[in-house]
C-alpha cells in the first residue's frame, strides 16, 4: 500500500467555476513555472480551503445523524468546543454509553451566556467513551485539549471523518458526502483559515489515507487484503456482477453478509460509489495532472485509494444495499399484513435493528402501519427503529400497569395500608399524585369501593377514585393548618367532586370550623380523617345554615320595615313569617308588638351614636315578642282580679273573709294586706266602691287599664274579652275602682292599723324618744346662741380690739415723748451702729475673697468654659438647639480669607491633578509608541524623520487657543454645553447607569473605558465628594456583578471579574499609590539595598551556582554532573540542602517582616479598598449563606494582597514604589528575592501550605498556618470600616449647601465616546420609558463631529493629515460645570427645598446682627440703628469677598446668587423671611407652632458641616500635594526616558550626516515608480480590484512617488491613460499595520492590498534595502 506524508490529499487548486482560489494556471500573464514562493503561497491557500471542505462535510454528516441544525461552517470548531454536539452524536450510535440526560448544557443555555465551563469536558470524554464502546481505533482519537482548548481542531475533524466511515461499515451511519469542489467560501474566510492555520502550526491530517487506516488496524494479512480490494475494484469497474460476487467472497477481503442473490444490486451501487469518488477525486482542476507534478516535485506518489474504494467503504455499501432490500422486504409485509414475515424480517441481523421483542408483534404491527399511514409512503430503517422503540414503550407500559392495577388491588383486598400506598405511588401505575398521610383514607375508602363492586377495579376506577382521595386528603391537611383560605382552596379543587362549593370567601371559615368539627368528632373514634361523602354533608350543612340565615335576615328586614310602617297588621304578618323563626307570636297581641317594638327600636336609636336608623335584631325582636305576651297575661290576670274584687264588693253579701280571697289574690298584684284588717277592708273599700257608683253616667263593660310603659289595657268585665284598643262602639265603665284605688285604700288601711299596734308595744321607748326631743331642742337653743356669737365675732373683736388699742396708745405716747426729746443722740447712735455692722461684713467678706483669690479664678474660669461646652454640646447633640446657642457660632458659616485661599488652592491643585494625570498618561503612551518607532527604525530602516516627528509630540502642547466650538457665546453651543453638563451630572450622581453600562459593552472595551472616562467623570476621586460618588459606583456594579454573574465563589479568585479589576486599577492609581508606597517601600527599599540577601529555594540552581563556585575556587573539574533534572536529586547533596534551608530561614523572617507590617499599616490601606473588600465580603454572605465564613475571607485576602499589594512587591519598579532611574534596572537577584518573599505571602493568604514540586519548602508550612489566622484576623478589621454615608457625611442636600458646583475635566473623545455609548444602550441603561435619562439624551440627539465641539477644522490638508489632526485635537480637554437639570430655581414657591435653603440663609443675615430667644421674638423686634449699620457692614464684606473669588478663580461662584436678597434692608429682609415661612408652613416644611425650630436645627447642622467640611478640606488639600509630588516626580522619570531618546536621535541624525557622499543615489532612489496591476498582481501585491476582472489588471497604471514629507508616499493610479484618484500612504502607518498583524488593507477604497509586500517593495526602492 502506498503511503504518503500528511499533506498529499490535498489538491493543489480546485474548480475555478467556484470562485474560491486564485488560479495561476488561469493567468496569461504569469510564466508557465511559478516560483516556490508562490507555489507555497497557493499550495496554503489549498490547504485552507480543503479544511473548510471537510469541515462542511463533518458539518452535513453530524447534522444528518442528531437531527439538529449547526453553526456555520467557518464557526464550526468553535461551536464543538462545549462538546454537546460530539456528545449528542454519540448518543445516536451508543445511546446507553451517553444518555442525553447526561449531558452537561445540552440546549447550550449556559455556553450563551457565560461561555466555557470545565464541566464542558464532561461532553467530550463522553464522546471519546462512545467511540470506544463501538470499537473505533484509538490512533483516530484526539486529546479532550484539542477540542476544549481548539489545540487541533484538524484532529478532532479528522476524526470524526474516521468514525463516519467506520459506522458506515458497520451500518450504523449514513456515509459523509466529499463536498471538495462542491462548496464556496469567500477569499476572506479561505485566508481567515489560512491564517489561523499558519497561527498554531498544525500539520493536516491525511483525511484521504482513514480508509487504509482502518484496514491497517485490522488483524489480518495487510498485503493480502489490499490485493483483495484491489480485486473488488477491478471487477467493479468491469461491471460484470458474477466476477464482482466471486471477488466480494473472496475471505482475505473480510467481507461479511455477502449474499449471491444480490449480486447485481452489489454491482450497482459499488460501481455507482467508485465513479463518486473517482469523479471527486478528479473534481478539482482540469489541468491538474500537469500542476500536481509542477508541486508535487521530490514527493512520494499519491496515495491508491484516492480513486478506489477502501475495504470499510465496500464493506458499508454492501451493508446499505442489504439494508435497503431487508427494508424493502419489511414494508411489503406490512402491506400483507403478515405479522409472521414482519417480525422475522425486524429480527434480521442485517438491518440490525435494536431492542425487537416477539411477544410485542401486535403493537409493532399497529405503529409500523399507524407510521406508515402517516407517512403515506414506505418507511426507512431510522422510521422503522422509532416505531419500535415506541411499540416497546407502550407495551411496556401496559404490562407494568396491568400488574400495577394487580397489585393494588391484592393489598387493598388484605387490608394492608401501607402496601396499597406503595402500590398506589408506583410510576407504573400512572395514577393521579398519592400523598403519603393520606394511607388509611386511601385503604378504607378503596376497600369500601371494591366490596361494593364485588370485583378488582380497573385502572378507570382507580385513577377517578384516587384523584377524588387524593383531593380529600389534601382537604384534611388545609385542615390541618389551620386556614380558612387553603380549606377554600381544596374545596374548590374539582378533583374533590364537590357539588355546591361556594367560593365566597364569607363561607370559607363556616367550611372550615364544620369541617374541623366533623373530625374532631370523628377523632374521638381514632379516625383523624374526613371522607369524600362527609366533606360534602358538611358543605351541604354550611349551605342550608347560611341560606338559612340569609333568610332570616331577609324576615329582619322586614320586620323592621313593617315596624316602621307603624300597621300592627303588618308587623305581625312579618313576625309570623317561616324565616323569621320567631316563637310564640300571638296575632291578637300585634297591637302591642307593634308598640313596644317601636320603642325599642326608638330607644335602641336614642342609645346609638350612628345617625342611621338601627335595626332591631333577632334576639331584641323574640325578647320583645316574649315581654309582650308576659304582659298581656299579667294584665288579663290583674283585670280579671279587679273585676272580681268590684263584683264581691257591689254584693250586699260580702264579707271580710271573701273581700280578703279576691284581695289576696296573686293575679292582682296587691301588697300590703293584714288578715286582722279584712272587716276594716271591707268597710272602707265598700264606701270607695258607693262613692264610685255615684259618680258619672256611663255605664260600659270596658275597664282601662294602663302598663308601666303607658299602654292602655282594655278589659269587658263581661265577657272577660281583652284589646289593646279600644273597639270601636265600645264604651268605658267609670264605676269600677282601679286597682290602684283599691291599693290606695289597703295601704292606708293597714298603715293605721301598723302604726297602732306599734305605739302600744313601744311605749317606754315613746318616753325615751321624747327626753331626747326635750334634749335635743336644749341642745339646739345653746347652738343658736353660740352661732349668734360667731355671727357677731367681728362686732366683739372690735371691740376688745378699741379696748386694748387706748392701752397701747397711751403707753406709745409716752415713749414717744421720751424719744422726742432725744432725737439727735439717738439719730446718732443708730447711725454708727449700722455702719460698724455694715464696715464689718463688707471687711470680711473682702479678707475671704484675698485669701481664696486662686480658688475665685478658677471657679469663674470652670463657669465660663462650662457654659461654653454646654452651648457647644447642645449645638453638636442636640435635635433641637435654642436659638441663642446657635447664634453664639453663627460666625462660623463666614469665609474668611484662609477659608477663601483654601479653597482657590483646593480648586487649582485638582486641576493640576488631573491635568498631570493626563498628561502623565499621554507621556506613558507616547513612549510607549516612541518604543515602537525606533524598533521599527531598526528593524525596517524606516526614515529618522519619521521618529523626528513622533518625538514633537513629547513636547508641551499649544495651550493658547481662543475659547470655540462649545465653549463659543452662542445659543446653540451653550445648549450644547448645559445638555452635557446635565447628562453628566446625572451620570455621576446615579451609579446605576455607569453600572449597567460596563455591563452592557463589551468587556475588552471596559477597561479603556474605565481610565478614560469613568476616572475623568469622578475627576480621579480628588475630593470627599468624587470620591464618595465613585466608590458609591464600585458598589453598586459589584453587587450586582456578584447577584447576576457570580454561580461559584471561587469564580472570584480563579476569573477576573470587571468591577475587582476596576478597583484594584483605581486603587493603583495616583490616589492609592501613596498607600502602597508608606506601606511597602521601606521592606521592598530595605531588601534591595541589603547585598547580602540571596534568597534561592530552587534545588537545581542552587545546585548549579555550587557547582561553579566550586570550580572556580579550586580550579579543578568536579567530579559531580554540571546538570541534575529533578529539585529531589539535588537536594540529595547536603551543601544543596544547607544553602536551601539557609534560604527558606531567611525567606520565613522576611516574610514575617512583611506581613506584621503589613498588619500594622492596616490604618494606611485606602478606605475604598477595604470598603469594597466589606462589600465583597457581605455580599458573597448574602449570595452564599452556607458558605464558611473562612473561604469568604480567603477571597477577601485574595483582593487585599494577591490583587492589590502582590504585584507591587513583586515589580515595585512598575508601581512606584522604589524609584529607579530610566537606565537603571533591578537586578535578577532583587527580583527573585521580593518574587520569593510575594510566594511566602500568597500561601499566607490563602491557607495553602507547600507540597508536590514545592515540597522542598515544606519548612515553611508551620509558619504559614500560623500566619493565616493571623492574616484572617487582619481580613475582618480591614471589612470594619464605617458606611459612605457616615464616613463622607454627604446626603441628598449636599450640592445643595456646598458653595461650588463640580467641576469635571474630560477630553472631547471622552465625551463623544460615552455619548454615543449611552445611544448604543439606552434600552439596557435606562429600561424605564420615564427615566430621567431619555429626556437627557433626547435634549442633545445625535452625538456631534469633533469638529462641533472642539471648533478647529483642518485646513488646506489632505484627507490623512486632516485624521491626524482630528485625532490630536479629540484629545482637547474641556472642563463641564455638572449642573442639575431636575433641580428647580423658580420663584419662592415654586421648590420648597430651594425656598427653605434661600430663607435660611436670610434669617442666617439677620440672628447675625440681632439677638433673641425665638424667630418670631427676632423678626418681630424692630432693628435697632447700630443693628442696621453691622448688617451692610456685613452684605459689604461678603461682597467683596465673592469678587475676589471670582476674580482668582471663576469655578468658586456661588450656587445661588443670594446676594440680591441680602442687599435689602433689614426690615426688608424680615418681612420676606416671614413670607417665605409662611409658604413653608404650608406646605408642612417648618411649623410656627415650635417657633420654627427646623430651621433654627438646620442652621446648627450647617454649622456642624462646615467644621466638619473645613478639617475634609484640609485633608484634601495634604492629599492632594502629596499626589501632586508623586505625579511630578512620575513625570521627572518620564522626563528622563525623553531626554535619553532624544540622545539616542540625535546620535542617529549625527549618523546621518556622515552618509551625504551618498545623496547623489537616494536622488534616483526618491524618483517615480510605475507599475501596472497585473506586475503588481503578480508580485502579489495587488490581490484583488472590486469591479475589474484579473485579465483586466493590465489596463491599470500605478504610479509611486515621495513627497516632501520624510516617510510619506503618494500613489496615483491611472485607467487606460487616464488618472482616476491619488492618496498618500504613509510608511509608518505601514509598519504599524505590519505590527498588529493587519496582512491586507484597502487603497482608494476599492483595492486590496498585501501590506508586508508593499512594505518590500518601498524599502527595496526607496531606501535601497
Amino acid at each position: 500500500m502506498a503511503t504518503t506524508n500528511g499533506d498529499t490529499d490535498l489538491a493543489d487548486g480546485h474548480n475555478p467555476q467556484n470562485g474560491a482560489v486564485y488560479d495561476p494556471t488561469a493567468d496569461p500573464y504569469v510564466p508557465e513555472r511559478q516560483s516556490a514562493d508562490d507555489m507555497d503561497e497557493q499550495r496554503n491557500k489549498n490547504i485552507a480551503y480543503q479544511y473548510l471542505c471537510h469541515l462542511e462535510e463533518a458539518k452535513k454528516w453530524i447534522e444528518a445523524c442528531i437531527d439538529e441544525e449547526m453553526p456555520p461552517t467557518t464557526e464550526l470548531e468553535e461551536g464543538l468546543r462545549n462538546g454537546v454536539y460530539l456528545a449528542k452524536l454519540g448518543h445516536y450510535y451508543a445511546p446507553s454509553k451517553v444518555p442525553l440526560k447526561r449531558i452537561y448544557d445540552r440546549e447550550q443555555t449556559k455556553y450563551t451566556s457565560k461561555g466555557l465551563h470545565f464541566r464542558h469536558t464532561d461532553n467530550i470524554n463522553y464522546w471519546l467513551r462512545s467511540m470506544e464502546d463501538v470499537g473505533l481505533p484509538q490512533i483516530f482519537y484526539p486529546e479532550t485539549t484539542d477540542v476544549y482548548d481548539r489545540k487541533n481542531m484538524p484532529r478532532v475533524v479528522y476524526c470524526v471523518h474516521a468514525l463516519s466511515l467506520y459506522l458506515f461499515k458497520l451500518g450504523k451511519a449514513p456515509q459523509i458526502q466529499n463536498l471538495y469542489g462542491k462548496v464556496d467560501f469567500t477569499e476572506e474566510e479561505i485566508s481567515i483559515m489560512q491564517m489561523e492555520l499558519e497561527k498554531y502550526g498544525i500539520q493536516m491530517p491525511a483525511f484521504g489515507k482513514i480508509g487504509g487506516i482502518l484496514a491497517e488496524n485490522m488483524s489480518v494479512d495487510e498485503a493480502a487484503l489490499h490485493a483483495a480490494v484491489i480485486a473488488i475494484n477491478e471487477a467493479v469497474e468491469r461491471e460484470n456482477a458474477d466476477e464482482t460476487l466471486g471477488a466480494l467472497q473472496n475471505a482475505n477481503a473480510l467481507l461479511v453478509n455477502v449474499d449471491p442473490e444480490d449480486k447485481q444490486e452489489y454491482q450497482n451501487e459499488l460501481f455507482s460509489a467508485k465513479e463518486e469518488k473517482k469523479e471527486n477525486a478528479l473534481n478539482k482542476d482540469p489541468k491538474k495532472l500537469a500542476e500536481e507534478q509542477s508541486l508535487r516535485e521530490g514527493e512520494v506518489d499519491s496515495d491508491v485509494y484516492d480513486t478506489l474504494l477502501t475495504q470499510a467503504e465496500i464493506q458499508g455499501n454492501i451493508n446499505k444495499v442489504n439494508i435497503a432490500l431487508e427494508v424493502a422486504s419489511l414494508n411489503e409485509a406490512l402491506e400483507n399484513q403478515n405479522a409472521n414475515v414482519v417480525l422475522k424480517a425486524l429480527s434480521n441481523k442485517i438491518l440490525g435493528l435494536k431492542n425487537v421483542d416477539p411477544d410485542n408483534i401486535e403493537w409493532y404491527m399497529k405503529e409500523l402501519q399507524a407510521a406508515r399511514d402517516a407517512k403515506g409512503q414506505r418507511l426507512d430503517k431510522d422510521e422503522i427503529q422509532a416505531s419500535i422503540n415506541a411499540a416497546n414503550a407502550k407495551a411496556k407500559s401496559e404490562k407494568d400497569l396491568s400488574k400495577a392495577v394487580a397489585d393494588i388491588n391484592a393489598a387493598i383486598c388484605a387490608e394492608n395500608s401501607a402496601e396499597t400506598l406503595k402500590a398506589l405511588k408506583r410510576p407504573e401505575a400512572n395514577l393521579p399524585k398519592v400523598h403519603d398521610n393520606g394511607e388509611q383514607l386511601y385503604q378504607s375508602e378503596l376497600k369500601e369501593i371494591r366490596d361494593t363492586n364485588e370485583e378488582d377495579l380497573n385502572h378507570q376506577q382507580l385513577s377517578v377514585a384516587v384523584q377524588v382521595l387524593s383531593a380529600v386528603v389534601l382537604i384534611n391537611d388545609a385542615l390541618n393548618t389551620g386556614s380558612s383560605d387553603e380549606t377554600i382552596n381544596a374545596l374548590l379543587n374539582p378533583d374533590a367532586a364537590l357539588d355546591d362549593v361556594e367560593s365566597d370567601l364569607s363561607y370559607a371559615e363556616r367550611y372550615y370550623s364544620t369541617l374541623t368539627a366533623a373530625r374532631q368528632t370523628k377523632a374521638e373514634d381514632g379516625i383523624n380523617f374526613l371522607t369524600q361523602e362527609e366533606v360534602q354533608q358538611c358543605i351541604e350543612i354550611v349551605n342550608q345554615t347560611v341560606h338559612e340565615e340569609q333568610e332570616r335576615i331577609l324576615a329582619i328586614t322586614a320586620i323592621n320595615e313593617a315596624i316602621d310602617e307603624g300597621d300592627a297588621d303588618m308587623t305581625l304578618s312579618a313576625l309570623q313569617m317561616q324565616y323569621a323563626k320567631l316563637n310564640d307570636v300571638e296575632p291578637h297581641e300585634a297591637v302591642l308588638y307593634q308598640k313596644q317594638l317601636h320603642a325599642e327600636k326608638e330607644k335602641k336609636a336614642a342609645n346609638s351614636e350612628d345617625e342611621s336608623d338601627p335595626m332591631l335584631w333577632l334576639d331584641e325582636i323574640q325578647s320583645t315578642v316574649n315581654s309582650c305576651n308576659k304582659t298581656a297575661a299579667d294584665f288579663n290576670k290583674l283585670a280579671y282580679g279587679v273585676a272580681l274584687i268590684n263584683t264581691v264588693l257591689s254584693s250586699p253579701d260580702a264579707t271580710p273573709e271573701s273581700v280578703m280571697k279576691v284581695i289576696t289574690d296573686s293575679g292582682v298584684g296587691l301588697h300590703s294586706i293584714t288578715a286582722e284588717c279584712g272587716a276594716e277592708y271591707l268597710k272602707e273599700l265598700t264606701a270607695a266602691k258607693k262613692a264610685k257608683d255615684l259618680e258619672g253616667d256611663e255605664d260600659g263593660d270596658w275597664v282601662c287599664h294602663t302598663t308601666k310603659d303607658g299602654h292602655n289595657y282594655y278589659y269587658n268585665i263581661k265577657t272577660n274579652e281583652s284589646a289593646w284598643v279600644l273597639p270601636e262602639g265600645a264604651a268605658l265603665n267609670c264605676h269600677q275602682l282601679t286597682k290602684e284605688e283599691i291599693q290606695a285604700i289597703l295601704t292606708r288601711v293597714t298603715s293605721a292599723h301598723d302604726r297602732q299596734l306599734l305605739f302600744k308595744s313601744n311605749e317606754d321607748k315613746i318616753i325615751t324618744l321624747q327626753a331626747h326631743t326635750r334634749g335635743m331642742i336644749a341642745r339646739k337653743s345653746f347652738h343658736e346662741r353660740m352661732d349668734f356669737i360667731r355671727r357677731q365675732l367681728p362686732a366683739i373683736i372690735k371691740l376688745q380690739s378699741w379696748l386694748k388699742g387706748v392701752t397701747q396708745r397711751r403707753i406709745y405716747k409716752d415713749r414717744l415723748e421720751y424719744l422726742n426729746t432725744q432725737e439727735e443722740a439717738t439719730i446718732k447712735v443708730q447711725s454708727l451702729a449700722r455702719m460698724m455692722a455694715a464696715r464689718n461684713k463688707y471687711k470680711k467678706r473682702q479678707q475671704y475673697f484675698r485669701d481664696h483669690v486662686k480658688e475665685v479664678v478658677q471657679i469663674q474660669a470652670f463657669f465660663r468654659s462650662n457654659q461654653a461646652r454646654n452651648d457647644y454640646h447642645i449645638l453638636i447633640s442636640s435635635n433641637n438647639p435654642p436659638l441663642k446657642v446657635v447664634r453664639k457660632y453663627m460666625h462660623l458659616l463666614d469665609r474668611n480669607e484662609m477659608d477663601l485661599s483654601e479653597e482657590l488652592e483646593l480648586h487649582g491643585l485638582k486641576a493640576k491633578v488631573v491635568k498631570q494625570i493626563r498628561s502623565n498618561v499621554q507621556l506613558e503612551n507616547d513612549l510607549s509608541a516612541m518604543d515602537i518607532k525606533i524598533g521599527l527604525l531598526v528593524k525596517n530602516r524606516i526614515t529618522l524623520q519619521d521618529v523626528v516627528t513622533h518625538s514633537k509630540k513629547l513636547k508641551t502642547a499649544d495651550m493658547g487657543r481662543p475659547a470655540s466650538g462649545i465653549k463659543s457665546l452662542s445659543k446653540e453651543k451653550r445648549h450644547m454645553l448645559e445638555s452635557y453638563q446635565h447628562l453628566f451630572y446625572q451620570l455621576q450622581t446615579n451609579p446605576n447607569y455607569l453600572a449597567k453600562l460596563i455591563f452592557a459593552m463589551p468587556q475588552v472595551k471596559t477597561t479603556k473605558f474605565l481610565e478614560s472616562v469613568i476616572l475623568s467623570l469622578y475627576n480621579y476621586a480628588a475630593n470627599q465628594r468624587e470620591e464618595y460618588l465613585l466608590l458609591k459606583l464600585f458598589k453598586t456594579a459589584l453587587e450586582e456583578e456578584i447577584k447576576s454573574k457570580v454561580d461559584k465563589m471561587m469564580e472570584i479568585i480563579t476569573g477576573n471579574p470587571m468591577v475587582i479589576k476596576m478597583v484594584v486599577t483605581f486603587n493603583r492609581g495616583a490616589k492609592g499609590q501613596s498607600s502602597l508606597r508608606s506601606i511597602l517601600q521601606p521592606l521592598v527599599k530595605e531588601i534591595m539595598d541589603d547585598k547580602n540577601i540571596n534568597i534561592n529555594t530552587n534545588p537545581i540552581d542552587v545546585y548549579k551556582t555550587w557547582i561553579n563556585q566550586q570550580e572556580t575556587e579550586t580550579g579543578e573539574a568536579t567530579d559531580l554532573p554540571y546538570e541534575v533534572s529533578t529539585a529531589a536529586a539535588a537536594m540529595g547533596h547536603n551543601e544543596v540542602t544547607n544553602r536551601v534551608q539557609e534560604s527558606i530561614t531567611k525567606l520565613s523572617s522576611l516574610s514575617d517582616k512583611f506581613l506584621s507590617s503589613i498588619i500594622a499599616a492596616i490604618d494606611d490601606i485606602p478606605y475604598g479598598m477595604r470598603y469594597i473588600a466589606k462589600t465583597l465580603r457581605n455580599s458573597l454572605t448574602e449570595k452564599f449563606p452556607d458558605a464558611a465564613s473562612d473561604d469568604i475571607l480567603k477571597i477577601v485576602g485574595n483582593l487585599i494582597y494577591y490583587r492589590f499589594m502582590n504585584p507591587a512587591i513583586v515589580a515595585p519598579d512598575a508601581f512606584d514604589i522604589v524609584d529607579v532611574g530610566a537606565q537603571k534596572g533591578m537586578t535578577t537577584e532583587q527580583r527573585r528575592n521580593l518574587g520569593s518573599i510575594a510566594k511566602v505571602l500568597q500561601s499566607v493568604a490563602s491557607g495553602k501550605t507547600f507540597g508536590g514540586d514545592s515540597d522542598h519548602l515544606s519548612g515553611l508550612n508551620k509558619f504559614v498556618l500560623n500566619a493565616h489566622e493571623r492574616f484572617k484576623a487582619f481580613c475582618i478589621k480591614v471589612c470594619d470600616v464605617p458606611e459612605l454615608d457616615d464616613r463622607f457625611n454627604i446626603n441628598e442636600y449636599s450640592d445643595f449647601v456646598n458653595p461650588t458646583k463640580p467641576v469635571v475635566y474630560m477630553s472631547v473623545q471622552e465625551i463623544l465616546d460615552t455619548h454615543a455609548l449611552l445611544m448604543e444602550h439606552e434600552e439596557i441603561v435606562a429600561p424605564e420609558t420615564d427615566d430621567r435619562l431619555h429626556e437627557l439624551l433626547s435634549d442633545l440627539g445625535d452625538p456631534p463631529s469633533i469638529q462641533d465641539l472642539i471648533g478647529h477644522a483642518p485646513v488646506d490638508t489632505n484627507e490623512q493629515q486632516a485624521e491626524a489632526l482630528l485625532t490630536n485635537l479629540a484629545k482637547s480637554e474641556i472642563s463641564l460645570t455638572l449642573t442639575n437639570k431636575f433641580e428647580i430655581a423658580g420663584d419662592d414657591d415654586t421648590d420648597m427645598v430651594q425656598l427653605f435653603i434661600r430663607t435660611k440663609r436670610l434669617l442666617v443675615d439677620v440672628i447675625r446682627v440681632q439677638p433673641g430667644e425665638t424667630v418670631p421674638q427676632v423678626l418681630k423686634t424692630p432693628a435697632t440703628e447700630e443693628q442696621k449699620d453691622e448688617h451692610i457692614a456685613l452684605v459689604s464684606k461678603r461682597v467683596k469677598q465673592d469678587e475676589k473669588a471670582t476674580k482668582d478663580d471663576d469655578k468658586l461662584q456661588r450656587t445661588m446668587s443670594v446676594l440680591h436678597d441680602s442687599k435689602l434692608p433689614l426690615e426688608s429682609i424680615k418681612r420676606k423671611i416671614e413670607k417665605n415661612l409662611a409658604t413653608l408652613e404650608e406646605a408642612k416644611h417648618v411649623s410656627s407652632s415650635d417657633n420654627y425650630q427646623a430651621m433654627v436645627t438646620s442652621i446648627a447642622h450647617d454649622i456642624r458641616n462646615q467644621r466638619r467640611y473645613r478639617n475634609q478640606r484640609k485633608q484634601e488639600l495634604l492629599k492632594l500635594r502629596a499626589t501632586m509630588n508623586g505625579l511630578e516626580s512620575k513625570s521627572g522619570f518620564y522626563q528622563e526616558q525623553i531626554d535619553f531618546y532624544n540622545k539616542y536621535i540625535e546620535t542617529c541624525m549625527l549618523n546621518l550626516q556622515t552618509k551625504t557622499k551618498k545623496s547623489k543615489e537616494s536622488k534616483k532612489k526618491n524618483e517615480a515608480i510605475k507599475y501596472t496591476g497585473a506586475r503588481l498582481h503578480e508580485k502579489g501585491i495587488i490581490l484583488e480590484i472590486e469591479g475589474l476582472s484579473e485579465n483586466q489588471f493590465k489596463n491599470v497604471l500605478f504610479e509611486i512617488s515621495p513627497v516632501a514629507l520624510a516617510g510619506t508616499f503618494e500613489v496615483t493610479a491611472h485607467f487606460l491613460g487616464v488618472k482616476m484618484d491619488t492618496v498618500q500612504i504613509v510608511f509608518s502607518d505601514l509598519l504599524q499595520l505590519q505590527y498588529d498583524g493587519v496582512a491586507v488593507m484597502k487603497m482608494f477604497s476599492r483595492a486590496k492590498v498585501n501590506v508586508n509586500l508593499l512594505i518590500f517593495l518601498l524599502n527595496k526602492k526607496f531606501y535601497g534595502k
